[in-house]
């Protein structure tokens, strides 16, 4: 491997790191009569993970997951988040992101 290949490799890691310690994709499930669903990126809150969703951290801060819990956190976040990008809904992310019921 040439010395062009291994800096490249190394900044492409630096920038994964990067990305993984300082920013959050917050999967927001589709609600009644709300939204349809859809996934945020921004820079990572103090009670963020880099994957996660409403459900996950009600399941951290309160212990279970309800309606009212679910607004709580989006209205905290859409209050404090600069959002980078929003992209259409995953499901696949969401399970991932969601406390095992």
């Amino acid at each position: 491997m040439g010395k062009r290949a291994v800096i490249s490799v190394v900044a492409l890691a630096a920038v994964c790191i990067g990305v993984y310690t300082q920013m959050t994709i917050f999967v927001v499930p589709p609600m009644a009569a709300t939204t349809d669903g859809m996934i945020l990126v921004f820079p990572r809150l103090s009670k963020t993970e880099f994957l996660d969703s409403p459900d996950g951290i009600c399941q951290r801060e309160a212990g279970m997951v309800n309606g009212l819990c679910r607004r709580v956190t989006l209205g905290v976040v859409a209050g404090k988040a600069r959002i980078v990008a929003r992209l259409p809904y995953s499901e696949t992310l969401y399970r991932m992101s969601a406390p095992a019921s």
